[in-house]
C-alpha cells in the first residue's frame, strides 16, 4: 500500500477529515476521554483509491474555507473528491458535500440566509478588480469588502471612501496582494452594532449549545477563536475578548430559527455569527460549518459543571458512530 494512502482502522472508527492540525486536538482528546476510536485524514500529500470501498465508520469534515492559505491552493477539490467518494459508498458524512459547498461560499450563505427570512446584510459580488470598483459606487460608505470563500477574516476591509478602494484596487486583482482564491470579492454593508460585539451561537447535532459574545472594540474582523488563529504579537495579558453570553439560550427565538435552517440545509456541526444593531435588527451574516472553540469559555464551561462544546461533539459523533455501525457496541465489548 502506498504510504500516501489515507490512514484507516480495521475497526469502525471516527474519521475527522482535514486540513490544519492545530485545530484538532480539543476534539480528539475529548474523543480519547471517551474512548471513541478516531482516525485524521489530513487531505495535502495522500490519495484515494477509487476501486476500493472506504472504511467503515463515521466521517466528520473539518474541512475549512481557508486551507488554501496554509497548504496548496487545490484542497478545496481534494475535499470535494474525498466528500463525492464517501458519499457514492453510501458513509455517514457529518457536514457533507454540501455543506462543504456553504463553506466555500459566502455567495451561497448570503442566499441561504435571505430566502429564508433572516436579517442579511446589503451584499454585491464583484468577478473582478474593476467591476469591485464599480459596484462598491452603490453603496454608501464605510461600506466592507471580504472573499466570498474566506474564512479567518480574509480580505475583509473596511472602506470609508470610493476612492480609498479605488487606489488598493489592485490588490484584489490576480496576483494582488489581497487576491480572492475564486476570484470573487463580496462588498456589503458596514453593520454597526448597539454595542462593540458580535454574537457566535454554537449548534451541535444541529441544536443550540451556547452563545458566546466576541469584543470587536478594536475593530478587527478576525473572529477565528481558536488559539492557533491568535494574532502574532497578541500581549498574552491582554483580555480575551470571547466570552459566554449567558443571556442567550435556546428559548431565545433568533436561536429556534437558526436550529431550523440548520435543520433544512443539513448542517451539524456549525457557529453561526449575527450583530444586534442600534435600531433593533439582529443581522445574520456569517455561517461556519468548521467551527472552532475558545479555551477560556470551554475551560469555563467545565469549571462550572457544563459540557463544554469538544465534549459534546465526542458525544455526538459517538452516537453516530454507534447508530451508523450496528452493533458496534457489542462488537467492542467482544475484543
Amino acid at each position: 500500500m502506498s504510504s500516501h494512502m489515507l490512514p484507516v482502522s480495521d475497526t469502525p472508527a471516527v474519521y475527522i477529515i482535514h486540513d490544519n492540525p492545530e485545530w484538532i486536538a480539543p476534539f480528539t482528546e475529548s474523543l480519547d476521554h471517551l474512548g471513541v476510536p478516531h482516525i485524521e485524514w489530513l487531505l495535502p500529500e495522500t490519495t484515494i483509491d477509487l476501486a476500493a470501498e472506504p472504511p467503515q465508520g463515521v466521517f466528520w469534515s473539518r474541512l475549512s474555507a481557508s486551507a488554501h492559505t496554509r497548504t496548496d491552493p487545490h484542497v478545496k477539490e481534494y475535499g470535494r473528491a474525498v466528500l463525492d467518494w464517501l458519499a457514492a459508498a453510501g458513509r455517514r458524512v457529518i457536514n457533507g458535500r454540501g455543506v462543504y459547498e456553504l463553506e466555500v461560499s459566502k455567495v451561497r450563505q448570503h442566499r441561504a440566509l435571505s430566502a429564508r427570512g433572516f436579517d442579511v446584510p446589503r451584499t454585491a459580488a464583484a468577478f473582478g478588480s474593476q467591476a469591485l470598483v464599480e459596484t462598491a459606487q452603490t453603496f454608501t460608505p464605510p461600506f466592507i469588502t471580504k472573499h466570498n470563500q474566506g474564512g479567518k477574516g480574509l480580505g475583509v476591509r473596511r472602506f470609508d471612501s470610493h476612492s480609498e478602494l479605488a487606489e488598493e484596487a489592485a490588490d484584489f486583482a490576480p496576483d494582488g496582494a489581497n487576491a480572492p482564491i475564486d476570484g470573487i470579492t463580496l462588498v456589503q454593508e458596514y453593520v454597526l452594532p448597539a454595542e462593540p460585539f458580535i454574537t457566535r451561537a454554537e449548534f451541535i447535532g444541529g441544536r443550540f449549545h451556547y452563545a458566546v459574545r466576541v469584543d470587536v472594540s478594536t475593530g478587527s474582523f478576525e473572529l477565528c477563536p481558536a488559539d492557533a488563529c491568535a494574532v502574532p504579537g497578541t500581549s498574552e495579558a491582554s483580555v480575551d475578548p470571547f466570552t459566554r453570553r449567558e443571556e442567550i439560550t435556546s428559548e431565545t427565538p433568533l436561536v429556534g430559527r437558526l436550529e431550523s435552517l440548520l435543520s433544512e440545509l443539513g448542517i451539524h456541526i456549525a457557529g453561526i455569527e449575527f450583530i444586534e444593531t442600534l435600531d433593533g435588527r439582529q443581522v445574520v451574516y456569517d455561517i461556519n460549518t468548521n467551527t472552532n472553540y475558545n479555551p477560556s469559555v470551554e475551560n469555563a464551561e467545565r469549571g462550572s459543571g457544563r459540557l463544554a462544546a469538544a465534549d459534546r461533539i465526542a458525544e455526538f459523533l459517538s452516537s453516530e458512530l454507534a447508530e451508523a455501525v450496528p452493533g458496534l457496541e457489542a462488537y467492542a465489548q467482544s475484543r
